[in-house]
């Protein structure tokens, strides 16, 4: 089944573009481009979660992939890995927080989390990118 294998490839796209949308909408947001900023990070809203669902797709067909990259590389993916993975669980209720104070416009509210979710989130998005190079292009057997 050719999809399934393509999905990692697809997953780091998804992770690219949302850390693309990120980056734009900090940018939109700093120069008072207050609609746009919202559009930009409804995008990246959705990026994330189509990635989500062909993430948990993938690996509900391909089980555990295994990490291929022997001595130093070893603790640099774990560690990686792991902050990312953690991460990735705690960016899912902070978005979702600051998207609904932002929709609200309870904007100083909005401003006080989205001081910590935009950074734990652009983490999780290049995060993500760095551990499908290492999966599955760098260190491949």
């Amino acid at each position: 089944m050719q999809v399934l294998y393509d999905l990692p490839a697809l997953n780091a796209v998804l992770n690219g573009t949302c850390a693309v949308l990120l980056l734009t909408g900090r940018s939109l947001i700093k120069r008072g481009r207050i609609v746009a900023h919202k559009w930009v990070m409804l995008s990246a809203v959705a990026t994330s979660a189509i990635f989500l669902c062909s993430y948990l797709y993938f690996h509900a067909h391909a089980g555990i992939i295994y990490f291929k990259g022997q001595g130093w590389t070893r603790p640099v993916y774990f560690t990686i890995l792991i902050t990312h993975t953690i991460l990735a669980i705690v960016i899912v209720p902070l978005v979702l927080t600051t998207l609904y104070r932002g929709l609200k416009r309870r904007d100083e509210r909005h401003r006080v989390i989205a001081r910590w979710t935009y950074p734990i989130w652009m983490y999780v998005s290049v995060t993500g990118v760095i551990v499908y190079f290492m999966l599955f292009r760098w260190f491949r057997a």
